[in-house]
């Protein structure tokens, strides 16, 4: 295993000071560790994309060479301002970039990140980006050494770490919950709640994975599923474009951290959707799956915000008082309706994760 603070002292004394970036469960101990900087030294970014461009900010304004982390699951989302800006061929910005490498072919792992795993260094290879596969603090001198050639022709380097290569922090697990109210309750009292052909389409990390398992957990039958294993931030597009073809009533699933990742999504949703489209926003204020670091959605009027995205009725719920009743009254309004609901972190142990995938969307295409 290598050390957080080993890596982080290895950017510092290349005078790389600065930070951004999406979190991530293999880098959890990383962002974390950061947290404790000032807010002119790390910012939580919304995608990946905004992340590489608030590190070429910097370096324009500083001279000074960013750091910027994130999934290899979001390294697409990165690709734009990474080839159409900072590019060698382009205006020949250095950045260094921390990549946690999901679906590794060393190490077994979920269905969508196994198709990213694979490809993952090609993907860098074809951007001419030279990388460090880190492993051992041997894998850490030879990284360093990267970064200083890097440095010296304003180019792009980058390091992969798998999972469990970064020794944990056993504090991590301790997450703060910024809302009371227990999302299994909430969300069994809407499954009970549903009319018999609704469909669900939900956000990836913990939404999905607790909607699978509530259902099975109470044998909850009425309407189906479509859980986004991957896609963060895309849950509202899918949603929609099922909507709009569909007379059955659409509900979408989001979280606070996939809502702001491609926040222009949800005013597309609030342009086109008819009122069969419904959109829970489950707000716990956190990156819940990959650690509990803060989205800061927690000081957004959500009401405002919503209707000004074109929704036309916005719903709150942030305790179990009348849960059921206030839930039908969403479900049953006759507009385009929002629903926000401050919820607590996740406390079911041990999620399962949704598996033959191709069989889920079958019985959800019924």
């Amino acid at each position: 295993m290598i050390k957080v603070r080993s890596l982080i002292n290895l950017l510092t004394k290349n005078n790389s000071n600065f930070f951004t970036g999406v979190p991530d469960s293999v880098l959890k101990e990383l962002s974390h560790s950061l947290q404790k900087k000032s807010k002119k030294d790390h910012i939580i970014a919304t995608n990946e994309g905004s992340a590489v461009s608030l590190g070429i900010g910097h370096y324009l304004s500083t001279k000074k060479v960013p750091c910027i982390y994130m999934q290899n699951s979001g390294l697409s989302n990165a690709l734009n301002p990474l080839i159409s800006i900072a590019h060698k061929k382009v205006y020949s910005i250095p950045l260094i970039l921390i990549i946690g490498w999901r679906g590794s072919p060393r190490i077994k792992d979920e269905p969508q990140h196994n198709v990213k795993g694979k490809i993952t260094e090609n993907i860098l290879k074809l951007l001419n980006i030279k990388y460090t596969i880190i492993r051992s603090n041997d894998d850490l001198k030879k990284f360093d050494k990267q970064i200083k050639i890097a440095k010296k022709n304003s180019a792009i380097v980058a390091c992969l770490i798998e999972q469990g290569t970064l020794e944990k922090n056993k504090k991590i697990n301790k997450k703060k919950d910024f809302y009371k109210l227990d999302k299994e309750i909430f969300l069994k009292t809407l499954l009970e709640t549903l009319e018999k052909n609704t469909k669900i389409i939900s956000s990836t990390g913990y939404n999905s994975r607790e909607l699978m398992y509530l259902r099975n957990k109470y044998q909850i039958k009425k309407g189906s599923d479509f859980y986004m294993v991957g896609g963060m931030g895309h849950a509202a597009s899918v949603a929609l474009g099922y909507s709009i073809s569909s007379k059955k009533k659409i509900i979408c699933i989001d979280g606070d951290g996939s809502f702001l990742m491609h926040l222009g999504s949800i005013k597309t949703a609030g342009s086109f959707a008819d009122n069969n489209f419904k959109y829970i926003l489950l707000n716990n204020n956190s990156h819940d799956s990959v650690g509990g670091q803060n989205t800061y959605a927690n000081d957004i009027n959500f009401k405002k915000l919503s209707k000004g995205l074109g929704f036309k009725k916005f719903y709150s719920i942030k305790n179990d008082r009348n849960l059921k009743k206030n839930i039908q009254k969403f479900l049953k309004g006759d507009a385009l309706n929002f629903l926000e609901v401050k919820v607590s972190n996740s406390k079911i142990k041990n999620l399962p994760r949704p598996t033959n995938l191709v069989k889920i969307k079958k019985v959800f295409m019924k």
